[in-house]
């Protein structure tokens, strides 16, 4: 078995759970590396469940960096990183992240330094580089999963097959860092409960849909840290599964997570900003306007089949980011008719370029087929130079006013 039959969060909320096993894996890893084990640092959408097996206690920039961002320490590495060349244009995460290899000290959770990296680019090339100085400044492996672009609507057999060979690469290169044969057995049993999990998180994501919605989905980018760092663990599908199982027990007794009405219902298109979620999400409830769709949690929904490595391999490269234009514009409308959304908000991220490129088309052509009014703004994930509440105010309020304008 990968987990002991004890459980210790019986009669916890998920809320406590999301917590509880956040605050477990950074404890696990510190202790791991205190005795000798191995840490990975990871990118958020590479496949762990190679890592998971091998019992390696697996830490992930982008997440680190957003906590960072969240509680207003961000500049403090930022300038750390800009004063060693890296430029500002550079996603603020890697900057976050690099930043902290030199200080190695920093608001809020400090995380252990890595013995190998993993990243798989199938949400941005700024990983290749990343990682690639990360390997080079700490001097440890880097194991690389190569994603191809998909220009057709779906992956081609022939970027497929090379991710899988790519896969079976990466079994070889643990067995020589962890000095022992892989661990197929468990292996597969990760990937059943990472399936499991992606399958209860997507469940428990599919709740906003309901209305009046029993979660405010900014909530939802709290939970998503443990999508991204856990999902081949018990304790992740577990969380996941009471989340989903207290939300439907309150879309059942009417409860209504914005207590002072549902007035219109938007989706989110883009990554959060970190270190101003209380205002972005006072300006919406001040206008009685819930979150009720996002692309961005979608982005883990990890369904194949366990065992099958091809059929793995095929999930991740179906990723957002990776997707071509008509399949990222059909993303988006199912995500704004699931949630029953009456507006759109794009994040014009300046440090996920990859992940905003195509908006300039993107937002139209959805608009065409849904009818629902948008507005965008600028920001940025976690360089707080780079967003103007002002601004954002401004534009939500025009959004506010077109949909006032349509009734």
């Amino acid at each position: 078995m990968l987990e002991n039959v004890t459980n210790p969060t019986e009669g916890m909320t998920a809320k406590e759970m999301l917590g509880y096993y956040q605050k477990k894996a950074l404890q696990d890893a510190i202790e791991g590396k205190k005795k000798g084990e191995l840490v990975c640092w990871s990118s958020s959408i590479a496949p762990n469940e190679f890592c998971e097996a091998m019992g390696v206690h697996m830490m992930y920039p982008e997440n680190h960096a957003a906590g960072v961002g969240a509680r207003h320490g961000a500049m403090d590495l930022i300038n750390v990183a800009e004063a060693e060349g890296y430029n500002g244009d550079n996603c603020a995460y890697a900057r976050i992240n690099l930043g902290y290899v030199k200080a190695q000290t920093c608001v809020g959770d400090q995380i252990p330094l890595p013995d190998f990296v993993i990243y798989c680019n199938n949400i941005c090339e700024t990983l290749v580089k990343w990682y690639e100085n990360l390997a080079n400044e700490l001097n440890i492996p880097c194991i690389v999963v190569d994603v191809p672009y998909n220009y057709e609507y779906d992956p081609p057999e022939r970027s497929v097959n090379y991710i899988e060979k790519q896969f079976k690469t990466v079994i070889k290169q643990l067995e020589e860092i962890c000095g022992r044969p892989f661990d197929y057995e468990r292996f597969e049993e990760v990937m059943k409960i990472s399936v499991e999990s992606c399958n209860y998180w997507m469940k428990a994501m599919g709740m906003m849909g309901v209305k009046p919605s029993p979660m405010n989905g900014f909530d939802v980018f709290n939970y998503m840290a443990l999508i991204v760092m856990m999902r081949g663990k018990v304790g992740c599908r577990d969380t996941f599964k009471k989340l989903y199982e207290e939300l439907q027990e309150k879309a059942a007794n009417g409860f209504m997570a914005m207590k002072e009405g549902e007035k219109y219902r938007f989706m989110w298109d883009g990554i959060a900003i970190w270190p101003y979620l209380g205002p972005t999400l006072k300006t919406f409830k001040s206008m009685g306007m819930n979150l009720t769709g996002s692309t961005y949690p979608g982005a883990w929904n990890m369904s194949y089949k366990p065992g099958d490595l091809h059929a793995m391999a095929r999930t991740y490269t179906t990723v957002m980011n990776n997707m071509n234009m008509e399949r990222q514009i059909d993303i988006n409308v199912d995500c704004i008719n699931t949630g029953t959304c009456d507006c759109v908000t794009y994040h014009q991220n300046r440090s996920c370029k990859c992940m905003c490129m195509l908006n300039a088309e993107k937002m139209v052509a959805v608009s065409e087929k849904t009818g629902t009014p948008y507005v965008s703004f600028d920001g940025d994930q976690c360089d707080p130079r780079n967003f103007s509440e002002a601004q954002f105010a401004t534009r939500i309020q025009g959004l506010y006013e077109m949909l006032e304008e349509a009734e």
